[in-house]
């Protein structure tokens, strides 16, 4: 009897694909000498620790937070007034 037949995988309307993916992931857990708990769980596992790779990459905030950010980045500095007079002196020594 079949994996699929024998633990009640079945598909909705006569969805063979559940069947055919319990087959697989079956052979496979064969394959590599783990029970098909052990694979399904170390496969989920990376397919999630994949997935938190992906969101670390990502940050998502708010539209008007991201052009407030944006506005601000690109807003000319303002020069402390010290460091000003210190700029506008002429020069002592010039690199050649």
């Amino acid at each position: 009897m079949p994996y699929a037949i024998r633990y009640g995988i079945y598909g909705t309307d006569g969805d063979a694909s559940l069947v055919r993916g319990a087959e697989l992931i079956r052979r496979a857990a064969v394959a590599r000498g783990e029970s098909v708990t052990s694979f399904v769980v170390q496969a989920a596992t990376r397919a999630a620790e994949e997935e938190e790779l992906v969101i670390e990459r990502e940050t998502l905030i708010p539209a008007d937070f991201f052009d407030s950010l944006i506005a601000a980045l690109d807003a000319p500095d303002e020069v402390p007034s010290a460091l000003h007079e210190l700029t506008s002196h002429p020069r002592y020594f010039i690199r050649r």
